[in-house]
């Protein structure tokens, strides 16, 4: 038997293909999936690329088709167009599977990661997260797009950095820390000498994942200490904090396991700050274990499409998820630097040792 799954993002896509034992024997990659952006049509055409590129390498004949296909994909919101897009796969290539199961980038993720229930929060190029509680009810909050939503994902973190220049050169809005250098990483990226060339960046030509690809160097200049980009990431982690706070009133376990996608959690370090703070201040009181994935979701949509047709993939969750940082309720501090459980060892935490003696967030390397 052999499985099929699609992680499918606004940017690029990976899919995998696995036998009934598990272990991967085809893959393959291509752009992005999002049929909102792309059409149908078009988002149908690149699945199946990817799926005889895979049946390719797995020494699948191409009319051979797959017992199940997973679709997770970015956009796969809404389930007359997911059973919309099932379709037209079908009719564009009868032999690429025999059942397809469609669905959001979300659920992969999550059943790569916690297929028991748990919650992912995928921070992108766009935003989304979801929560699966052990007793199978679905809760999401966000993925509503550029537009709508997508709060903390790279996107936003690239808009809110143009915002805030050129609303501090206006005096609009003035930044609260120096913009200069922030703006020299901008120009750099679109190739721009004045604020008015970004304007077709922003319209005309509008790409939104090479506008969101500015907040890579955005990153590696907040490493390096400039004020303004850590307080861009600090506010990404305010929000992306807040989509878990969110979630979490609709979990009644003491602990729970967050899967955190996409790019801008390789950022942990300035997003960290803010992050814990907006828990703090949501009161949120359920134990965190937040995890990246060491595979591609992929694998999890695969899993999905095994179980569409009622078979039970084998898995190991050690080999899929990698722990990166637990929050502990107890031990946020308060407003003057003590841990509210009255425990410290040198002005630092015991356990995962969130703070110093003044309250002020410590790094740490996640990698």
């Amino acid at each position: 038997m052999f499985f099929g799954g699609v992680e499918g993002g606004a940017t690029h896509s990976n899919l995998v293909i696995c036998d009934q034992l598990g272990r991967v024997v085809g893959r393959a990659e291509g752009p992005g999936t999002n049929h909102w952006t792309l059409g149908i049509e078009e988002c149908a055409r690149r699945i199946i690329a990817m799926v005889q590129s895979a049946k390719e390498e797995a020494g699948i004949p191409k009319d051979q088709p797959l017992d199940s296909l997973g679709l997770t994909l970015s956009g796969c919101e809404q389930e007359s167009s997911n059973a919309e897009l099932a379709l037209r796969v079908r009719e564009k290539d009868a032999t690429a599977a025999k059942e397809i199961y469609v669905g959001s980038d979300t659920a992969g993720s999550l059943f790569t990661g916690a297929t028991n229930g748990g919650m992912v929060l995928i921070a992108g190029t766009g935003s989304n997260a979801l929560l699966r509680t052990p007793n199978g009810e679905q809760h999401g909050c966000g993925g509503w797009g550029y537009l709508l939503g997508d709060e903390g994902g790279a996107y936003w973190i690239a808009h809110k950095a143009v915002k805030t220049v050129f609303d501090d050169v206006d005096g609009l809005n003035p930044s609260p820390y120096p913009t200069d250098r922030v703006w020299e990483v901008i120009r750099e990226h679109f190739d721009a000498d004045t604020r008015a060339d970004l304007l077709p960046h922003a319209y005309k030509h509008f790409d939104k994942s090479m506008f969101a690809g500015v907040t890579s160097k955005l990153s590696s200049l907040a490493y390096k200490g400039d004020e303004l980009s850590r307080h861009l990431f600090s506010q990404a982690g305010v929000t992306l904090a807040s989509h878990v706070a969110a979630l979490a009133v609709h979990c009644e376990t003491r602990r729970i396991r967050v899967v955190c996608v996409g790019s801008v959690w390789k950022s942990w370090d300035i997003l960290k700050p803010g992050f814990l703070k907006q828990l703090k201040h949501r009161k949120v009181k359920t134990e965190l274990e937040l995890v990246t994935l060491r595979v591609s979701s992929a694998m999890g949509a695969a899993w999905l499409a095994a179980k569409h047709v009622g078979f039970e993939l084998p898995r190991d969750d050690t080999a899929f998820c990698k722990v990166f940082y637990t929050y502990h309720p107890e031990e946020i501090v308060n407003g003057n630097g003590n841990v509210v459980n009255g425990k410290t060892l040198n002005g630092k935490l015991n356990g995962n040792g969130i703070a110093n003696g003044n309250g002020s967030i410590l790094a740490e390397d996640w990698s």
